[in-house]
């Protein structure tokens, strides 16, 4: 997920804890994060050019999938997500 350069440092981590917590709780389990940092977007979302980067890799019931795509498209800060199917 691409998160808004105006979220400060503990709004951020609100967002990820926010997805981590709905993962696991739904019975997902996480197998990787990392925090990629601020980085350059190659073209401006809502006049930012930057965005903070964050990825996250688990596995969960498609149930779980949807909720976290709906969670996401709801959050304001969240400029761009993206989930990936892995077979």
């Amino acid at each position: 997920m691409v998160i808004s350069p105006a979220a400060d440092e503990g709004r951020m981590q609100g967002i990820v804890e926010r997805v981590h917590r709905l993962i696991t709780q739904s019975g997902g389990s996480l197998t990787r994060h990392e925090a990629w940092g601020r980085r350059r977007l190659a073209y401006p979302i809502r006049r930012y050019t930057e965005g903070t980067y964050v990825y996250t890799r688990f596995t969960a019931p498609v149930q779980v999938s949807r909720e976290v795509e709906r969670v996401l498209r709801s959050t304001e800060d969240v400029l761009r997500h993206l989930l990936v199917k892995v077979e």
